[in-house]
C-alpha cells in the first residue's frame, strides 16, 4: 500500500511521462519554441506580464473515493478504543485535466494531440515505470524528492489506470469559471486507485496450530463438537448483581455474576475501565457453582478502582480442560461511598456549615463531584486530585436532617436499602443545626 504521499506521487509521474513524450517525439523542433509540463492550478499558469510560453499544464482537480474499495473497512478497534485491529486502506480516484497552453498558431492544439496520445498508449503506469520517475537524479535529491520515492505508490497492491473521463460543457464550464481562469484546450482523465494505508501497528492473531486436544489412538486434533442444545457450551455471564438488589456496586460488598458454565478452577473476574485505561483482576470467591460467581472489590484497593462504569467478565479453567476460556464482558457500576454517615453539623454565627465528607474510591483528574443534600447539590471547595476527603462550606444551610448523596460524574452513593421490603430510605443523613 502507498503512503498519504501517493496522490503527490501519481502527479509527479504523469508529469514525468508527458515531459518525457515531448522529448522523445521532439516536439520541441516541431512547433520551434521550448516546451515544459506544469502542475499548477490553471490561473496561476500565465504570469503576470501576459507573456504565454507552450506548456502543458497537468492540474488535479478533484479527489473521490473510489466505489470498488469503499467498502472494504474502516479503521478499526477493539472494545477498549485502545488497540487497533486493521488498517484498511484509503482508495482514491484522481480526476485531471491536462490543458494546453501557448500564444502561438496551432501550439496548444499540437501540445494536447501530442498529451492525449502519450496517456492513450499508457493506459497503466508500469511499477518501473512509477520507480524510475520518483527515483531522485542525482541522488540523494531534495527531501521532497525522497519522501516520494518511499511513498509506496509503485509497490501497491493495484495498478494505476489511466483512463479518459467526459465531461460535458456544463460541468467544463462550471470548473473553469470555479479556477478564475480564462479556457484554454482541455482533456480530462481518471487515475485509479490509489491505496493510501496507515503504518500504525496492528494485533495479529497466532496462528492455530490444533482444533482442540489432540486423541492419543488416531493423533488427530478433536476438531469442530457439535452439542445438540439452545444454550451455548461455553461460559457466559447473563446478569451483573450487587448486594441488596442495589443498581450499583460499592467496594468490599459481594457482587454476583450469574450465568452458565462457570464452574472449574482458576476462576478469575475481570474489571477493566476504557476511561481510565484500568485493567484489574479479582480472584473469585470459593462459593457458587456453575450459574454463579462471587466477589468483592476490597477496599484496600480502593486507589485502583475509580468510580465509574466498568466492564466485567470471568475467567475459567473447565472440567476436562487446560486452557482458560473468558466469557463475555457485562457492564457493571461502581459508586462510591461516603463514610462516616449520619452526621451532625452545627452553622456558625452567619448560617454557614462547614463540614468535610470522606468517601471511597477516591475521586481522580478529570471527574466531577457534587453533594445532594435533599435534593439541593453544593460544589466542594478547591481541591486537588486525587482526595478522598472533600469539604465542603454552605451558606445559608439549610436547617434539617437531609439525606446526603455524593454524586461522582452522574454516578450517586447509594441512600435506599432495598433488602427492605418496602424499601426505605438509609441513615445516610446529615443534620443541620
Amino acid at each position: 500500500m502507498s503512503s498519504a504521499l501517493a496522490i503527490a506521487g501519481v502527479t509527479a509521474v504523469l508529469r514525468d511521462l508527458l515531459n518525457d513524450g515531448l522529448i522523445n517525439q521532439n516536439v520541441a523542433g516541431v512547433i520551434g519554441s521550448s516546451v515544459s509540463v506544469s502542475v499548477g492550478p490553471p490561473d496561476r499558469v500565465v504570469p503576470p506580464n501576459g507573456s504565454e510560453a507552450s506548456q502543458l499544464n497537468l492540474f488535479l482537480h478533484q479527489v473521490t473515493p473510489n466505489t470498488g474499495w469503499r467498502n472494504e473497512g474502516l479503521p478499526s478497534r477493539d472494545a477498549s478504543g485502545r488497540h487497533r485491529l486493521s488498517n484498511p486502506p484509503l482508495a482514491l480516484d484522481l480526476h485531471y485535466l491536462i490543458s494546453a497552453y501557448s500564444s502561438g498558431d496551432l501550439h496548444a492544439e499540437i501540445l494536447l494531440g501530442y498529451a492525449m496520445q502519450f496517456l492513450h498508449e499508457t493506459p497503466v503506469l508500469a511499477r518501473q515505470a512509477i520507480r524510475n520517475a520518483l527515483t531522485p537524479s542525482p541522488t540523494p535529491g531534495t527531501p521532497l524528492q525522497r519522501a516520494l520515492a518511499e511513498s509506496g505508490l509503485a509497490d501497491q497492491i493495484e495498478q494505476i489506470k489511466i483512463t479518459p473521463a467526459y465531461l460535458n460543457t456544463e460541468e467544463m464550464s462550471k470548473l473553469w469559471t470555479a479556477i478564475q481562469s480564462h479556457y484554454r484546450p482541455t482533456a480530462a482523465y481518471l487515475a485509479s486507485v490509489v491505496l493510501i494505508e496507515a503504518a500504525e501497528p496492528v494485533r495479529s492473531p497466532l496462528p492455530v496450530l490444533s482444533r482442540g486436544p489432540i486423541d492419543p489412538i488416531t493423533q488427530r486434533d478433536r476438531g469442530v463438537v457439535v452439542e445438540p442444545g439452545l444454550v451455548p457450551p461455553l461460559p457466559m455471564l447473563e446478569a451483573v448483581k450487587p448486594s441488596d438488589g442495589q443498581p450499583v456496586a460499592r467496594l468490599g460488598e459481594t457482587i454476583d455474576l450469574e450465568g452458565r458454565h462457570l464452574d472449574g478452577t482458576g476462576r478469575t473476574v475481570l474489571l477493566s475501565n476504557d476511561r481510565f485505561e484500568v485493567e484489574q483482576s479479582i480472584a473469585a470467591m470459593g462459593t457458587g457453582g456453575a450459574a454463579l460467581i462471587r466477589f468483592s472489590i476490597p477496599v484496600a484497593q480502593a486507589a485502583s478502582f475509580p468510580v465509574g462504569v466498568w466492564r466485567v467478565g470471568a475467567r475459567v479453567v473447565r472440567p476436562g480442560e487446560t486452557e482458560p476460556r473468558e466469557t463475555n464482558r457485562l457492564a457493571l457500576t461502581l459508586a462510591p461511598d461516603i463514610t462516616g454517615l449520619p452526621m451532625n453539623v452545627v452553622r456558625d454565627g452567619n448560617g454557614t456549615a462547614s463540614f468535610t465528607l470522606n468517601f471511597h474510591p477516591a475521586l481522580h483528574a478529570g471527574q466531577r463531584a457534587v453533594l445532594v443534600l435533599g435534593q439541593q447539590e453544593f460544589a466542594p471547595a478547591a481541591y486537588v486530585p486525587p482526595v478522598t476527603a472533600l469539604n465542603f462550606v454552605i451558606e445559608d444551610a439549610p436547617v434539617g436532617s437531609h439525606l446526603a448523596r455524593l454524586r461522582i460524574d452522574g454516578i450517586d452513593s447509594p441512600i435506599i436499602d432495598r433488602a427492605a421490603k418496602p424499601p426505605v430510605f438509609l441513615d445516610r443523613r446529615i443534620t443541620i443545626t
